[in-house]
């Protein structure tokens, strides 16, 4: 039994019993019980990892990918943030619940950022949506979960911290699905993930590093970039990161804006074409992203005023294969209308365009964003953070799957807390053995790997 996200209006012809949906959700158990979700980190359809990195690498800038490979190979952490497909390709064959949301895809601790709304309050939530697809919410929680360990071994924090930060970020999901389960659905689609969020799932040890995360993300914009990255009303290049552009690719990214403005919600398309393109530069940006072309826009506004908006290649997400999913009609349009379901607050400029035949995705660089890092973690901060990213996947995932159906699944079941605790040690096991594969093919030459020094 599969129960996906969807938008039959014919149900609005007849009142549900909550304690129905509750029972279905309960049903599924029997087949998929929580303890299910303890299974063995590889799946049988895992590719090689070289041969995964290989057709990863495949359509990207090719001068760019011995960038991305030094990327990835800083840690396992780092190389865990490149291989979402290879961890897709992983869980094909697990154990699933039958219930399907929109997932981010890519739900690792470090695509949890702030960044402020069009009212100038900061929140936290999912940040990065190139993998976005309907899916098995459990996939997302087990990335989550996997990627706390690796985060916490990288900062020094103990196993047993690890792994009670991988298990609380389970426990806190599972709290919160029972929570918005129970309120009104209007007050549950907009609870808004500000830093009152902190003190609902007990995280005040986090309060310290929100608030200076806060401090730095409300000057973390056009301004500030421009005011860094600018002379004299054009981008100063600072390779390999940020680099000039032929005349005609910055044409032709000004003429993908052109067609992006239909493609913002009608009220702010008025405010867009108010703007006009100044500079094109290209930026290389993320860990999975490098290689894909990338480009920031500077446009000019009233008098002095400002604005980059950051232009990116949106591929297939590396999901797709491992779910019955059909292909985008645009990329782009995916991911923005995967942001637009899952976001509490989604960049009031967020849209897309096609470049010379490629999807694109368009958004504000800098809208007030900043990040708590979480390999910089203690181990008492780790655990908070690990509460506080729990409760904000299950709050995206509500979004596009009933609450109550999920807390049904649950059912005050603690078991899930530990089986997903144990697979996300054994996934980071299986992380720092594919790390140290890479590792290896650099060291014999296999494969070329660059960092921004070199």
């Amino acid at each position: 039994m599969t129960e996906a996200a969807s938008h039959d209006a014919s149900s609005l012809r007849r009142v549900t019993d909550p304690r129905e949906v509750h029972e279905r959700g309960r049903a599924l158990r029997d087949a998929t019980p929580p303890t299910a979700h303890d299974h063995e980190a590889a799946g049988a359809g895992r590719p090689a990892v070289l041969d995964f990195i290989e057709a990863s690498n495949a359509g990207r800038v090719p001068s760019l990918v011995p960038l991305r490979m030094g990327r990835m190979l800083v840690s396992p952490f780092a190389f865990f943030r490149g291989a979402a497909g290879l961890m897709a390709a992983d869980l094909a064959d697990a154990p699933a619940s039958g219930l399907l949301a929109q997932i981010c895809g890519d739900a690792h601790a470090a695509n949890f950022g702030l960044y402020g709304t069009p009212d100038g309050e900061i929140v936290m939530d999912i940040n990065d949506f190139d993998e976005t697809v309907p899916g098995p919410w459990e996939w997302d929680l087990k990335r989550l979960a996997a990627s706390l360990v690796l985060a916490g071994r990288e900062g020094g924090v103990s196993e047993a911290g690890c792994l009670e930060a991988a298990e609380d970020v389970v426990k806190s999901y599972r709290r919160t699905v029972r929570t918005l389960a129970g309120l009104p659905f209007l007050q549950s689609w907009n609870a808004l993930p500000n830093a009152a969020a902190l003190g609902r799932v007990k995280a005040d040890e986090l309060i310290d590093d929100f608030e200076r995360a806060a401090s730095k993300a409300r000057k973390n914009t056009s301004a500030k970039v421009v005011a860094k990255w600018t002379r004299d009303g054009r981008f100063v290049e600072d390779p390999p990161v940020l680099s000039y552009v032929e005349p005609a690719v910055a044409e032709a990214v000004t003429e993908g804006l052109v067609s992006y403005v239909d493609t913002l919600r009608e009220s702010r398309r008025n405010l867009i074409t108010r703007y006009g393109v100044a500079d094109v530069a290209f930026r290389v940006v993320g860990t999975g992203s490098v290689g894909l072309r990338s480009y920031v826009a500077l446009l000019r506004g009233n008098g002095d005023e400002s604005l980059v908006l950051q232009v990116k290649e949106a591929r297939p997400s590396s999901l797709e294969p491992h779910l019955a999913v059909p292909r985008a009609e645009h990329e782009g349009k995916r991911i923005v209308h995967g942001a637009r379901l899952v976001q509490a607050e989604t960049d009031i400029l967020l849209g897309w365009t096609t470049i010379d035949g490629r999807d694109f995705i368009v958004r504000q660089f800098r809208n007030m964003k900043g990040d708590i890092d979480p390999t910089a973690l203690r181990g008492d901060h780790l655990d908070d953070y690990g509460r506080l990213a729990g409760a904000l996947l299950a709050r995206a995932h509500a979004r596009s799957i009933d609450p109550r159906l999920l807390a049904g699944y649950f059912d005050e079941d603690e078991d899930m807390d530990e089986a997903v605790g144990r697979y996300a040690v054994r996934y980071a096991d299986q992380t720092e053995a594919d790390h140290a594969e890479l590792v290896a093919a650099v060291r014999a030459g296999k494969i070329a790997a660059e960092t921004e020094e070199d």
